[in-house]
């Protein structure tokens, strides 16, 4: 009798605990009281434990979202897995989506891989590194489980999957499916009664709901602890002149947009730096810190209180700079073109004498782009004297310069340079995209070159990796693509830049060394197609020759990407937005290239790039099934044997290579007619 008295007093003082901790929670972030019947889910984005990001408002059209708290080792989270998986097999039909949100501090990404892999749901688990979404759901412990309507975000239901399962006990069948009913009821578009059930599982250890971080939360003031983030991550772009849309000028400003830095920062969409933070480091690394978000978002909610002492912001005027560099050693000023309002413009080629009368090391570039809403991008490689290159970028040789949103300027490592001859051309690619407008584009690029008597002592390469035959079927929202760069000799990985168009959703890159061994360089889960970043590695990355650099790719062509221009089409390679692209552009230098003594490996690095565009196993052979584009009309049912010289059914470098030198010889043969 005397356990089941303690047992209902320790399950009474769990509930009354959690509704005291909410109310009061609420109160310090100056929100009002609400029970979970009414309680509205803001929305979020996070990154699931194999790399992949979600966002919890893009399933706005499912009939209902249920999310569930996770956390290793819990024992009844681990028993309720198989009830879990039928509860989400009998409603994915029915269009209902499932996530798991991970909350626990001690758990990591990887470890919640090996977690489910060993208890599998068949759903993602979000890892909440920050706590903010279970400290707005008002989680206590793993298992709970809430039921949301995303008509509304409201929460319909908040409690245990069903009755199944106790701390001490389990039934081999449930009586109650707490969910299901749940579920029942929002996708008939019936009211619902939620009963109130605490749910069995381990406390979640949230630290700011201690009273000591709740008071020290209550202290956040925008002049002590906020402006010098905002001066340190958001100024640069929030100033007069900035490429953001309003300036962060003083503490008025900031105060009216907080509800909107609030979303912008739980949606991971400020700053706007896509790479994962648990992928590797970057220099020059704009993310905000945990800390810093956690800063941000509690003073926001908090009311935004200024505190004492002057405005920081406020105090100076920020005005972005018209070169962040300094003035340029060189100022090349593409030729002008005038930009429709509306329509398709095709990529522009314009070419510009190089005025240089003897040959420069290129130590940075920076572009000052006066048509932002017009100039999508510039690419730039210098012409040879003698060669004409206009309406094509095949032989040009190093870049000269370009812009990207996002990626204004090049500053090349200390010591490293490109070089750039005298004489000859400097080619542009330009991109513009209308945008109800007419506008004259006079864009300008600034060069910066190694002094005299500084030349640098290495030499930095630059190559795409792309595939060219990519093919997303129409309403695919998951689609994969993969292309890799063999490396022949030696290398010194320093950067990449990520690119693909409005259906990008995804890209990794990873290396797969010559003993088999794979490494993850860099992860991008949420590609953002309005910011095109260079992603310099802190740490140069060692390249041994015969090592794979992988791209992949994930393109999302559903009705669900907001971007989308039309999710009945098949969607290929092509140059404008609408089409795609699978380019990953890397800055890399040969181990045994110098300054003084340059080495060209172009034939041997472009040997392979067909290989890596088609070989999707990576065993450096072309399956009948790898086969794609020009390549497979070519070789195809009839002719593949005759290229399988070694009859492997599979087509080696070396065949590819033949079989490519007789279609070369054969274009090149006149017509029968004139032989």
């Amino acid at each position: 009798m005397l356990k089941k008295v303690l047992a209902a007093t320790a399950v009474g003082l769990a509930l009354a605990a959690t509704a005291g901790w909410v109310q009061q929670t609420d109160a310090v972030r100056g929100k009002p009281a609400v029970s979970s019947s009414v309680q509205v889910v803001d929305n979020f984005r996070l990154t699931d434990e194999t790399g992949r990001s979600h966002l919890l408002y893009a399933r706005k059209d499912a009939p209902a979202v249920v999310l569930v708290m996770q956390g290793n080792g819990c024992p009844i989270v681990r028993n309720m897995t198989s009830d879990l998986r039928n509860l989400r097999d009998a409603y994915a039909a029915k269009g209902v989506e499932f996530m798991m949100i991970n909350s626990n501090i001690q758990d990591t990404r990887e470890a919640i891989a090996r977690e489910v892999a060993d208890f599998p749901v068949n759903m993602p688990v979000l890892k909440d590194d920050n706590q903010l979404v279970g400290l707005q759901l008002g989680a206590q412990r793993t298992s709970e489980v809430f039921v949301v309507d995303p008509k509304s975000w409201k929460v319909i239901y908040r409690g245990p999957l069903n009755d199944r399962l106790t701390y001490g006990a389990q039934k081999a069948k449930a009586s109650r499916n707490y969910a299901a009913e749940a579920l029942d009821a929002v996708i008939a578009g019936k009211s619902y009664s939620a009963p109130k059930v605490q749910a069995d599982g381990c406390l979640i250890n949230f630290p700011d709901r201690a009273p000591e971080a709740k008071a020290a939360i209550a202290k956040i003031s925008y002049v002590k602890d906020v402006a010098p983030i905002l001066e340190e991550k958001c100024v640069a772009c929030h100033q007069e002149g900035g490429i953001a849309p309003f300036a962060m000028a003083n503490y008025d400003t900031v105060k009216g947009f907080a509800p909107m830095i609030r979303e912008s920062i739980r949606t991971d969409r400020m700053p706007p730096w896509d790479a994962d933070p648990h992928v590797g480091k970057f220099k020059d690394d704009k993310s905000l810190s945990a800390q810093q978000i956690k800063t941000l978002v509690n003073w926001i909610e908090a009311g935004a209180p200024r505190g004492e002492g002057v405005d920081p912001l406020g105090a100076v005027r920020h005005v972005a700079p018209e070169w962040p560099l300094g003035k340029p050693d060189l100022i090349v000023n593409i030729p002008k073109y005038t930009v429709p309002a509306s329509g398709v413009v095709d990529y522009q080629y314009p070419v510009v004498d190089n005025p240089l009368t003897e040959g420069k090391w290129l130590k940075a570039s920076t572009a000052r782009v006066t048509q932002r809403q017009a100039v999508h991008h510039i690419l730039s490689g210098y012409v040879p004297p003698g060669e004409t290159k206009m309406g094509g970028m095949a032989q040009w040789g190093g870049s000269v310069g370009g812009y990207t949103v996002g990626m204004e300027s090049v500053v090349q490592p200390k010591g490293i340079g490109t070089y750039i001859p005298a004489g000859g051309t400097f080619a542009y690619q330009m991109h513009y995209t209308p945008f109800g407008k007419e506008a004259v584009s006079a864009e300008q690029i600034g060069l910066y070159f190694y002094k005299d008597g500084e030349k640098p002592d290495l030499m930095m390469r630059e190559s795409p990796l792309v595939d060219s035959f990519i093919r997303i079927p129409p309403n695919e929202a998951n689609h994969k693509e993969v292309a890799y760069f063999n490396f022949p000799k030696d290398a010194i990985l320093h950067s990449a830049v990520v690119h693909a168009h409005y259906r990008g959703n995804y890209s990794k890159l990873e290396v797969r060394y010559p003993d088999g061994r794979q490494e993850m360089i860099l992860n991008v889960p949420n590609y953002d197609f309005n910011w095109q970043r260079q992603y310099e590695f802190e740490t140069p990355i060692a390249i041994p020759a015969g090592s794979k650099v992988i791209a992949t790719y994930i393109y999302d062509n559903s009705k669900r990407n907001p971007a989308n221009p039309d999710p009945s089409k098949e969607v290929v390679w092509g140059e404008q937005s609408f089409e795609e692209m699978l380019y990953t552009s890397i800055r890399y230098r040969w181990v045994d290239e110098t300054a003084d003594k340059q080495t060209n490996y172009d034939e041997l690095r472009e040997r392979t790039r067909l290989m890596g565009m088609m070989d999707d196993n990576f065993d450096d052979k072309l399956q009948k099934s790898e086969l794609r584009g020009f390549i497979a009309q070519a070789i195809n049912d009839s002719t593949f044997k005759l290229v399988d010289q070694n009859k492997d059914e599979a087509i080696s470098q070396d065949e590819l290579d033949a079989a490519m030198k007789f279609m070369q010889q054969q274009r090149r043969r006149p017509p029968a007619a004139t032989r």
